[in-house]
């Protein structure tokens, strides 16, 4: 393989840029806020087991690296995406990028979280402890802009800027938490609503040999907040991922066939490292078949997934399905449509 020198110095200042952070915040476990970020976007990638980081060629990639954005097929790509999740949860998400002149790709999303209606109480001297207050819906929602650039035939850069918001409802506090009588303190009603902005980072080498490639990314870049007394961030995260296709090496002439392996680390900063291993096969580039696992999962660890792609009046259309057992929250269906012209 003959790099050109361009080529070289792009990987190194990739691996400079993330070496510092992820030796800084990899080995750190603590508290953060509006988990709802680190749910995952695309069906194509949650039936690769989560793994995305590398491979996921479409406006989806905003939500995952935002470099890959830069290799959307044609002049726009739109992806339109609809999740089940735990505990009666759902969530949309939807992404568009355009192609502006060839100098880069902009790409817009958005995510709204539907966590249904919850219960309110409050405090108080009944023989229960509390009283019911009626209803409440929790929310939550992400907008944001991103841009990428594809510098050489091999190596691309992208970040993502948005805003991110969770509205928790009101509850009814005192002035003095050791006391539930009215008479002894001050009671108010308080909302319990953040916005913050934050930042995602990535960064993607194509090797141009036998499918092998690597990525790394920042997610969630962001100060802390607080609601009451104890601050935090977003679920920040460093991830590298690496691919290969192993029938490259194995066929010098196979047409049609292909099968891609990819295996990416995850560093959160609320948790252990999370290793993710997954493959995808695809005929033709028009049926896919995508299996995965993640570690360090007490719920979840296998996930599968089908993919379909074809040209509808000369118009590329997508559709991707992925299924993923949640353990004691039963089974999980995820699905995203996508075109691009």
């Amino acid at each position: 393989m003959n790099f050109k020198i361009k080529d070289k110095l792009m990987v190194l200042i990739g691996l400079l840029i993330f070496s510092v952070p992820s030796s800084a915040q990899i080995m750190k476990k603590a508290q953060v806020g509006m988990k709802f970020l680190s749910n995952p976007v695309s069906a194509e990638v949650i039936g690769r087991g989560t793994a995305g980081i590398n491979s996921t060629f479409n406006s989806n990639g905003i939500f995952w690296n935002p470099a890959l954005t830069s290799m959307i097929p044609g002049k726009v790509d739109l992806s339109l995406n609809y999740h089940q999740w735990i505990a009666d949860i759902s969530y949309n998400a939807v992404a568009a990028s355009f192609n502006a002149f060839d100098f880069g790709v902009v790409t817009l999303s958005g995510t709204i979280v539907n966590y249904g209606d919850l219960v309110a109480t409050r405090r108080s001297l009944s023989s229960a402890g509390y009283d019911e207050t009626g209803t409440f819906s929790p929310s939550a929602y992400t907008l944001g802009l991103g841009f990428s650039q594809k510098v050489s035939d091999r190596f691309s850069y992208g970040v993502n800027l948005k805003y991110v918001n969770q509205e928790l409802g009101s509850a009814w506090v005192t002035d003095k938490m050791d006391s539930m009588d009215a008479k002894k303190s001050s009671i108010k009603l308080k909302d319990y609503g953040l916005g913050a902005v934050a930042i995602d980072i990535g960064t993607y080498y194509d090797f141009q040999y036998k499918g092998i490639t690597f990525a790394a990314t920042l997610s969630n870049v962001s100060r802390e907040m607080k609601y009451e007394n104890e601050a935090f961030p977003l679920p920040f995260a460093v991830s590298f991922g690496f691919t290969v296709s192993p029938l490259q090496f194995a066929f010098q002439n196979l047409q049609g066939h292909d099968l891609v392996l990819m295996f990416e680390s995850n560093h959160p900063r609320d948790f252990g490292e999370k290793l993710k291993y997954a493959a995808e096969y695809s005929y033709e580039k028009t049926f896919f078949l995508r299996g995965g696992y993640v570690t360090h999962s007490d719920q979840r660890g296998f996930s599968a997934g089908l993919g379909f792609r074809k040209a509808i009046s000369n118009v590329p259309f997508r559709i991707d399905y992925a299924f993923q057992p949640f353990g004691i929250f039963g089974n999980l269906h995820n699905f995203t449509v996508g075109i691009s012209y």
